[in-house]
């Protein structure tokens, strides 16, 4: 079993290396801009419904927990979790996220008690910190490649040492980012939970930089990063329990940081412009645009007749009739799953499954061809 040691024992000069300050200014500077752009929306709640439904559905596909965005917004109304067991779980992460960010917000620290109620949520039970010992970390072929601690009296030291380090910022001089990255690898190790620790870690990784005040809302989806990159993230974890690579996993997570960030960007000012244009043409075209009903289809991809009853107060012959007028405009797209119709939003579906910028990466990708052509 690997020692672990508080993270303040981290000589924080270790990290002032030319390849890390490089690359955390690079982080910081697009997470800034990514904060930023995240305030030219309106209605921010939108991005939590829909960007932190993609982080669920990624940091779940890192656990094997794989569902589909189809499948995943059809059951984005967390009073229905009539999908899969892959859907509910991933719905789950969501609800999750949702309660450790209203915690810190309110309260402005992320303590013990706020990353309990977190996996709470998440694993639908109150086991808390694990009291039995057996718990091993094991490799694809079956080899035990990490025994975290085993004695629940030293988890619970542990996890307060860290508590200490999240909250503190007087014990240790190290930049946010780079101590986020410590944090993580930190709650990893020390793995306290039977069950649902990787995706608690990753929820961690987004409060603390809302606690931070580098985010304003937990929208920075870490784990689609980590999802491209698997096998590296499981290495860079290890290697630092093995040979104290802890410069390598901090430049890992920085670029995890600058890449995400600059994804989302991307994908905001999509989003944006495109609520900017349904706002437009919806109001020429519909006496019935509201801002509530542009709130609506932007917070649910695919949308119900009973979403805009509850948030238009209409009747259901009313909600029925708007949506199948949005439909026949071409705002939406009707579908019927069983016995339920689904309004789907397409155009920002393509945004959050990240089709409409792999399009656009073909489009750029064939002017560059067509343009080397012309000039060959």
């Amino acid at each position: 079993m690997t020692k672990i040691y508080p993270l303040t024992k981290l000589d924080p000069d270790r990290f002032d290396r030319p390849d890390i300050l490089k690359r955390l200014a690079t982080a910081s500077r697009q997470l800034a801009e990514f904060k930023g752009i995240v305030a030219t929306i309106p209605n921010q709640n939108i991005l939590v419904s829909t960007l932190g439904l993609q982080e669920a559905k990624d940091s779940s596909e890192i656990e094997n927990i794989v569902t589909t965005h189809d499948e995943l917004f059809r059951h984005s109304d967390y009073s229905d979790l009539t999908g899969s067991a892959a859907t509910k779980e991933v719905a789950r992460y969501a609800q999750a996220l949702r309660i450790g960010f209203n915690d810190v917000r309110s309260k402005g620290l992320l303590t013990i008690r706020h990353i309990l109620r977190i996996q709470a949520a998440l694993e639908e039970n109150t086991a808390g910190f694990r009291k039995l010992p057996g718990t091993t970390l094991k490799a694809s072929d079956g080899r035990t490649v990490y025994t975290p601690p085993q004695n629940h009296a030293d988890i619970v030291a542990l996890m307060g040492d860290l508590e200490r380090f999240i909250n503190d910022k007087s014990l240790s001089s190290t930049d946010p980012l780079i101590k986020m990255a410590l944090i993580h690898h930190q709650f990893e190790s020390i793995h306290p939970f039977y069950d649902g620790n990787g995706r608690t870690g990753r929820i961690i990784n987004v409060l603390y930089l809302v606690k931070e005040g580098l985010l304003e809302l937990p929208v920075l989806y870490l784990s689609r990063h980590i999802v491209r990159t698997k096998s590296d993230y499981y290495r860079l974890l290890q290697e630092v329990r093995e040979r104290d690579a802890w410069e390598e996993w901090v430049l890992y997570m920085l670029t995890a940081v600058e890449r995400i960030s600059a994804e989302g960007i991307e994908a905001i000012k999509s989003i944006r412009t495109l609520l900017l244009d349904y706002k437009r043409r919806i109001r020429e075209q519909h006496r019935f645009y509201s801002q509530d009903l542009i709130n609506n289809l932007f917070s649910h991809p695919y949308t119900k007749i009973e979403f805009i009853q509850k948030d238009l107060e209409v009747s259901r012959l009313t909600a029925t009739k708007y949506l199948d007028e949005l439909a026949k405009s071409g705002f939406l797209r009707k579908h019927k799953v069983g016995r339920s119709n689904y309004y789907i939003n397409q155009r920002l579906y393509d945004i959050l499954a990240g089709e409409s910028m792999g399009r656009s990466q073909k489009r750029k990708s064939s002017r560059q061809l067509s343009s080397g052509r012309k000039k060959s």
